[in-house]
């Protein structure tokens, strides 16, 4: 099995190096002390169908830890990768970006020209319930380039789905479309499931991925299919009515009750928000093109203002008020 180093162990990064521990992987998790320190005594990763495994990794706060590693899998958040590239310039595994955003893998590539970088894609949400603990909350599977026998064969050990794709871009942009509901469930204040049950935010959600969807086109940029339904019908699902939304998002994507966006983790903790990569990639490309996009552009407005203590309780109506 071969030797994973996780860099930048925060949810995703623990849960994903959990499960490949478990599966036999020898995992080293290199994260804050304050993460670290909280799995001195184990690390227990859970599944949606109430499975888990409690492993034991191997625990390091320095990017030293890397090297001799087969795989390292970035899981900073995107306003670091470049310094998470500098940090790694030792390493010689593989480099595997596990990170949202559509423009990681191509910092590590420019920063770590004689490394071999793949993109990858988490398209579920993971929660801490304690510490030393990590759920995944939502469904989905791994996706990642094709042709890293290593990383295929410890995912089939560790028994954790996954899919081989050659069309990382327009995974990207899809998981992209997903997550701009990151800032709308941060200014909610409540749990996915909750705010995804209430038409207004739906309403709210639907504006920015359709105004996302006019700029991708204009673009002549390709978009995956990560849900039974493409990514234009769901944007038209969402201001259904709450009964026929209902119906329909449970064949769809199952959400655990208790997740919620990673936004609303780094409003909570304090830290600044990728809202630059995520809605700010919408109103960055719409520039280029000679295009607007002021929903997404509004949006990252509002996370601005949370960040620095403005609301994080909007009603549904009261943010799509704020979006009109």
């Amino acid at each position: 099995m071969p030797r994973i180093a996780v860099f930048g162990a925060g949810a995703i990064g623990c849960w994903v190096g959990g499960r490949l521990a478990a599966g036999g992987a020898d995992v080293t998790l290199i994260g804050r002390a304050r993460v670290i320190d909280e799995l001195r005594g184990g690390l227990r990763v859970s599944e949606m169908d109430g499975g888990g495994f409690t492993v034991t990794p191997q625990l390091a706060t320095e990017a030293a830890a890397a090297t001799g590693a087969d795989l390292v899998i970035v899981t900073v958040k995107s306003a670091a990768t470049a310094e998470a590239a500098r940090a790694l310039a030792g390493a010689t595994g593989v480099i595997v970006s596990m990170q949202n955003g559509v423009r990681n893998a191509d910092t590590l590539r420019a920063a770590l020209p004689d490394r071999r970088v793949i993109a990858g894609m988490v398209p579920f949400n993971v929660v801490r319930p304690e510490p030393g603990r990590y759920h995944r909350a939502s469904a989905g599977v791994l996706m990642f380039e094709s042709g890293v026998q290593l990383l295929t064969d410890a995912c089939r050990a560790a028994a954790l789905p996954f899919e081989e794709r050659d069309d990382m871009p327009a995974v990207q942009w899809a998981k992209l479309l997903m997550n701009l509901n990151n800032a709308i469930n941060a200014l909610s204040g409540v749990p996915l499931a909750q705010e995804l049950a209430d038409r207004d935010f739906r309403r709210c959600l639907a504006a920015a991925q359709r105004e996302a969807l006019d700029v991708l086109a204009a673009a002549k940029l390709p978009i995956a299919k990560l849900t039974i339904l493409p990514a234009g019908w769901i944007a038209r699902l969402l201001p259904a009515p709450d009964g026929v939304f209902r119906r329909l998002a449970r064949r769809i994507i199952a959400i655990d009750p208790q997740a919620r966006s990673s936004m609303w983790d780094d409003l909570e903790a304090k830290r600044t928000t990728e809202i630059d990569y995520i809605q700010g990639e919408v109103v960055a490309l719409a520039d280029k093109l000679g295009l607007t996009a002021p929903v997404n552009a509004k949006l990252i407005g509002l996370i601005r203002e949370a960040e620095t203590g403005g609301r994080r309780d909007f009603t549904g109506s009261e943010l799509l008020r704020e979006l009109r």
